[in-house]
């Protein structure tokens, strides 16, 4: 490795680390989280993830016999809603989902969600990076990533990874916080997410850094237009974008055309 890429600092919590330890020490927060992830997720959003899950769902409409890859979907959350809809019963080609996550211990959390559900096909779990996913090019139908990409360590890599495994008329679905929000909520936005988060999180999974790096990688992230530049600029088209719960997340749908 050379100098100049030893040299490459990346933004991380409330300040910078080099460029190749931010995926170790955001694969080493998430498998801190793990056990209680999808808890913390009801608790800090009022179970308002949930509503928002849905809405991708509903945006991407899977159709049975097509592939859906969830990128960061460790737990399985997106996975489990889009598989009754590339899979229903009585298919005669059903369809699959691809779960890819950089945290075994977030894997293991899905796979042992789908078994409870008594899923044993349907569902592939890969630990993989999302700048770098052992997935063939244009190979799925849909490319969904929620609440994922704040925590990759070079956002375009990662969309241009979305680009590449894409069919061409596949469809590219971004579920993310932003940090760009209703004017009147910004201080209480603010103070809970600075103040209560971290606090939660200590509470809930004894782990107060993993939720103070959360509420600053939102800060950090780019805002709804910078993001959908960020798309286009990756090869993607017809990038349009959705506030939800007035701006406290965002949709953002294109497509490989």
């Amino acid at each position: 490795m050379s100098e100049d890429e030893t040299s490459v600092t990346l933004d991380f919590s409330a300040g910078r680390v080099p460029e190749q330890e931010k995926a170790l020490l955001v694969r080493a927060i998430f498998d801190s989280v793990a056990p209680r992830y999808d808890l913390m997720n009801d608790l800090m959003s009022g179970g308002l993830h949930r509503w928002w899950k849905a809405q991708m769902i509903a945006w991407s409409n899977p159709r049975p016999g097509q592939v859906l890859l969830d990128v960061a979907g460790g737990t399985g959350d997106i996975a489990l809603r889009a598989l009754p809809r590339l899979a229903p019963a009585g298919a005669s080609a059903p369809g699959r989902v691809v779960v890819s996550d950089a945290s075994e211990r977030m894997l293991a959390i899905g796979r042992a969600r789908a078994l409870d559900q008594g899923i044993l096909t349907g569902i592939e779990w890969v630990c993989a990076d999302a700048e770098r996913l052992p997935v063939s090019e244009r190979s799925v139908d849909h490319y969904t990533i929620a609440f994922g990409l704040r925590n990759v360590s070079r956002i375009d890599a990662a969309l241009a990874e979305g680009r590449r495994v894409l069919k061409h008329g596949g469809h590219f679905l971004c579920l993310e916080f932003t940090p760009e929000i209703t004017p009147f909520l910004q201080p209480l936005y603010d103070l809970y997410s600075f103040q209560i988060l971290p606090r939660l999180g200590r509470f809930v999974t004894g782990n107060r850094e993993a939720y103070a790096y959360l509420a600053d990688s939102i800060r950090r992230f780019p805002r709804q237009s910078e993001l959908a530049d960020m798309i286009v600029r990756a090869g993607l088209d017809q990038v349009r974008y959705r506030n939800l719960t007035g701006g406290v997340a965002a949709l953002h749908s294109a497509w490989r055309l």
